[in-house]
């Protein structure tokens, strides 16, 4: 069997394991190791080892803890929910209101802590009971939940970013900018869907009945600021250049456990809480990384990137 046949069988075993629901982390490993050793029998443990140590010790990756650490710590000490209820005091009484706040929520919340699945729980936990008080269908409240959710791999500091840069050797720094204008995008066409669906069939979020004064908003508005501030101090340092991703990491989990612990909101097990969830997020993050360096001088060693481009380049084909 060629080195390139082994490639192919490879990326099939992947497949099928992935398909048998084995963790992606433990099937790009298993793959990759146990084709190097097919391959080059005495580089796969060097390769094993050498990626797993290289990649735990990336400096660029401490800011990827700090930041899910920042919105853990927002979550539990219950700040997050300041940013939800400005937005529901704000956009509440609209038809579909709550859906939308919970859509700005999430946005404002994957500013903080850069994870999809922090987002979508905490917005879950706080947003969900209130659809659910004022009569929202399941489907639209579940659904704003998991599409909000997914801000957090966009908006900056989105985790996806950092391990693309990581990856590809690109600027932390202009992935986050990058991803400004798309994130806010998303979030208004998720508004626009809300606002569309809601009024085509307006049994899906009965408007509501409670008025709220405008001092009651301004108050609300006035709760939320410490999170937006300090949004503004992290994200906004990178860009004006102040300090750079891995420090903004660094005082934004600072600030948030200041402003928590000045409002006396952080408790010793709220604190255990939201450094274990972070653990826990951030291991399988590394975990993946591992696997994916593992894998990849397998797929090298394969010959497989150099058969794809003469097959592209023999085939003659136009740009287009």
């Amino acid at each position: 069997m060629t080195d390139l046949q082994i490639g192919i069988f490879g990326l099939v075993a992947l497949i099928v394991l992935l398909l048998l629901r084995m963790p992606v982390a433990l099937a790009m490993m298993l793959v990759g190791f146990v084709g190097t050793l097919v391959i080059s029998p005495s580089a796969a443990l060097p390769v094993l080892a050498g990626e797993a140590f290289s990649t735990s010790m990336l400096y660029s990756m401490s800011m990827l803890p700090m930041f899910v650490l920042m919105g853990n710590i927002a979550g539990v000490a219950g700040l997050s929910r300041d940013l939800y209820d400005a937005a529901h005091a704000w956009m509440g009484r609209f038809r579909g209101g709550l859906a939308s706040a919970t859509v700005v929520g999430s946005a404002g919340f994957s500013a903080m802590s850069g994870s999809s699945l922090a987002s979508a729980v905490t917005m879950g936990r706080v947003a969900l009971p209130e659809m659910k008080r004022f009569r929202y269908d399941d489907g639209l409240s579940t659904g704003v939940i998991a599409a909000g959710g997914t801000l957090g791999i966009l908006i900056p500091p989105s985790a996806g970013f950092i391990v693309y840069s990581i990856l590809t050797e690109e600027s932390i720094g202009r992935l986050f900018i990058a991803g400004i204008v798309p994130g806010l995008l998303l979030t208004a066409l998720f508004i626009a869907a809300v606002t569309l669906q809601t009024y085509l069939k307006p049994s899906l979020a009965p408007m509501q009945e409670v008025k709220i004064s405008s001092a009651e908003k301004f108050a609300a508005l006035r709760r939320s600021l410490w999170i937006i501030g300090i949004i503004v101090v992290t994200i906004g340092g990178i860009y004006t250049g102040v300090f750079s991703a891995i420090e903004a990491a660094g005082i934004g989990t600072l600030l948030t456990c200041v402003v928590a612990a000045l409002r006396r909101r952080l408790t010793i097990e709220l604190l255990k809480q939201a450094v274990s969830s972070t653990l826990q997020a951030t291991g399988t993050t590394f975990l993946i990384l591992i696997g994916a360096f593992v894998l990849t001088p397998f797929i090298t060693l394969s010959g497989i990137p150099d058969a794809l481009l003469g097959l592209i380049a023999d085939s003659g084909a136009g740009p287009y």
